[in-house]
């Protein structure tokens, strides 16, 4: 019996270091920058939960068998030891019992220590090659994070799952609030590691259930609020700590430290005190020195808002508003592009979204059938998005654009085709000098933080190979609704354009003298609730020589 014990402990250890090194084996997907692609491991997952079921049965019916057997032999073996002589008298019982030690107990023992795991481990072993890898885990967390900063969303909001728009809720516990605080702390991202070890606590302080303790949780949590300067709080949560656990050595070594910080501090500030008071018995400061003191204070006081602070005010739908006169320059229309012979009959509806830059929106412009047939083409070809390194020209991945992407050609597919044309019938621009179709699907948190989609006068290179020039005009289509973020922005003129599935937007990305408009650096900002996808086509300047000629003046 110790031996089939030995034997299965032994076959679930090799199991368990086959996954381990099947997982370190398994190509590298990225799994949390495409939503498109995460969508398979819900189905994964579906297999494994239906594999594991029956693995399940197939346990309790052994179990069953073994049970029914017990019963059997404890109510024949409480008879026959009331009269063990008289029993085996009989020499039927007599045979039977030999029978039973000899043959049946050994068949029970074959039953036991049959492995019913096989059909379980094998799906899991196949499954595991295609898992989400510890870097997918980090980049999902990251992007919670990023959300919670974008949207100005507290931790309890996120936590009781209460997004805007969202259609399937759900919770966090409090090992998946301890989880994400740990990957922060990992990080040395203290300002987030306390704000989710808080509220770990907070839901274990509400009754929750939890293998989590709460000096684990303040252990992390005192020490995050030391790391950001606030040695009272720290110390506080400390003695907290140790009234839970008053042998826990590393909080009684931190406790020390804390107490001796804040007395060297309270020193410090009687010092400064002093020094202060000395200073005021001192002769006033000149009127020059005055002044220019005060003219420091008027110039800080106006410092223009950061870049980031603008675009996550835009993402939120807050900042620079349009005036009413402004607003009342823009229009909707029936667009034919000068009658075009394609769109006389059936002109296109277009609206203007912002004066400058101009941005225009083409509504209804894809249909839903060609939008799935992009889906379909793209998905399978779906890689990380990259960017060009502005020093080293190697494309890489990078933090700020979380999504992935892939590139469709006219020859492929007619309906890649249609769409081509489609743009060059209503832009008027060559589209043979073109970048192929961009397809895009955004992660958990996807963005693209703000940039430029033309080469500046810094990067004389930046398309040297394509040879047709900078980029003259971006066309964006949206592929999808979402339901929270994701919108288009433009930090420097305060512009915001929301995804609305079917239409498409389009500015220029160069002056008609060929300068490039600074003012068309825009982002993608972070899907907050949904899925996003997009494709556009970036337009070059070759070819385009009749089609939009250079302006007479440098200024135009």
């Amino acid at each position: 019996m110790n031996y089939g014990v030995r034997k299965r402990m032994a076959a679930w250890c090799w199991c368990v270091l086959l996954l381990s090194g099947l997982q370190t084996l398994s190509a590298h997907v990225d799994f949390f920058t495409s939503i498109g692609q995460m969508t398979d491991l819900l189905y994964t997952e579906k297999d494994l939960v239906t594999s594991l079921k029956d693995y399940i049965r197939a346990e309790e019916n052994k179990l069953e068998r073994v049970k029914r057997w017990a019963d059997k032999l404890d109510s024949l073996s409480a008879s026959a030891t009331q009269d063990p002589e008289g029993f085996l008298g009989h020499p039927v019982n007599a045979f039977k019992l030999m029978k039973r030690l000899n043959t049946e107990w050994g068949d029970l023992e074959n039953l036991v220590l049959s492995d019913t795991t096989d059909g379980f481990i094998s799906n899991l072993t196949i499954q595991r090659q295609h898992f989400p890898t510890d870097e997918d885990q980090t980049g999902a967390a990251k992007a919670l994070l990023r959300l919670q900063d974008t949207y100005r969303l507290d931790a309890n909001t996120i936590s009781t799952g209460d997004l805007p728009g969202v259609k399937h809720k759900s919770q966090m516990t409090v090992e998946d609030c301890y989880e994400l605080a740990k990957i922060a702390y990992s990080e040395a991202d203290y300002y987030h590691t306390e704000l989710w070890m808080a509220q770990a606590l907070k839901q274990l302080d509400q009754g929750e259930v939890s293998t989590l303790d709460k000096v684990t949780i303040l252990d992390y949590l005192s020490y995050a609020i030391y790391q950001q300067g606030e040695i009272q709080r720290a110390l506080e949560l400390t003695k907290k700590l140790l009234e839970l656990d008053p042998e826990h050595q590393r909080a009684k070594g931190n406790l020390k430290y804390f107490e001796f910080q804040l007395e060297k501090q309270r020193k410090d500030a009687e010092e400064e005190t002093t020094k202060e008071k000395e200073e005021r018995e001192e002769p006033d400061i000149t009127e020059e020195k005055k002044k220019k003191k005060k003219k420091s204070q008027t110039k800080s006081t106006f410092q223009l808002i950061p870049e980031r602070k603008k675009y996550e005010m835009l993402c939120r739908g807050e900042g620079i508003k349009m005036t009413p006169r402004r607003q009342s320059r823009l229009f909707c229309r029936y667009y034919d592009n000068n009658h075009n012979p394609k769109y006389v009959l059936s002109p296109v509806k277009q609206q203007d979204e912002w004066d400058r830059p101009y941005i225009v929106r083409y509504i209804d412009i894809i249909s839903d059938k060609e939008i799935e047939t992009v889906k379909k083409l793209a998905k399978p070809r779906l890689r990380r998005a990259t960017i060009s390194n502005p020093i080293t020209g190697v494309l890489e991945t990078a933090s700020y654009r979380i999504s992935k992407s892939a590139w469709l050609t006219g020859y492929e597919h007619p309906v890649i085709e249609i769409i081509n044309q489609r743009i060059e019938d209503l832009t008027g621009l060559e589209m043979d000098t073109a970048e192929e179709l961009q397809v895009a699907n955004y992660g958990v948190g996807g963005q693209y933080e703000p940039h430029f989609d033309f080469g500046r006068k810094d990067e004389p290179d930046a398309f040297k190979e394509l040879g047709t020039g900078n980029r003259i005009a971006t066309w964006l289509f949206y592929m999808s609704d979402v339901a929270a973020g994701g919108a288009t922005v433009f930090p420097d003129v305060g512009a915001a354009v929301w995804p609305q599935k079917g239409s498409a937007v389009f500015w220029y990305n160069l002056f008609a003298n060929g300068e490039g408009d600074y003012s068309t650096r825009h982002a993608a900002c972070p899907v907050l609730v949904g899925n996003k996808w997009v494709s556009n086509k970036w337009i070059h300047e070759r070819g385009q020589e009749w089609r939009r000629p250079c302006g007479l003046t440098e200024n135009e």
